[in-house]
């Protein structure tokens, strides 16, 4: 068998949108791909609201499971995507690489956060297909 790919979810500072999507990553699509987050910067712990609405959706707790992380302490990625950081966007060398330009739900009302939830589960979701179907890179 064949090394699942490793998917980087990339954000400045790793705390809300990446961390997200890392945690839904392995949920719904561990067994297609290796989800890891990894910013520029860190924050002390993991956005509480986030934390809470991935906890209310999905039943997973980040809090337990992850932390916030550089680029530089996971390992090399095959697939690079960014949250939607704009021109801030860290660059991260890997085969493929796309941006979600998801808003930062970070200050808002849980509504955003779980519309974030709902986005990224659905990116997720498209990605497991494609790698599936070798629709793009990853390996």
């Amino acid at each position: 068998m064949t090394e699942k790919p490793k998917v980087a979810f990339i954000c400045v500072h790793n705390s809300c949108r990446s961390q997200m999507a890392e945690a839904l990553g392995k949920h719904l699509a561990g067994d297609v791909f290796a989800s890891y987050s990894a910013g520029t910067e860190t924050k002390p712990q993991i956005n509480r609201d986030a934390v809470r609405i991935i906890k209310q959706l999905y039943g997973i707790d980040m809090a337990k499971e992850q932390y916030s992380k550089l680029i530089d302490d996971i390992p090399q990625p095959n697939i690079g995507i960014t949250m939607g950081c704009n021109v801030e966007c860290p660059y991260l060398p890997c085969q493929y690489r796309e941006d979600w330009g998801l808003d930062d739900p970070t200050g808002k009302n849980d509504e955003e956060f779980i519309k974030t939830a709902k986005t990224i589960e659905e990116k997720i979701l498209e990605l497991k297909k494609r790698i599936t179907e070798k629709a793009i890179p990853a390996s």
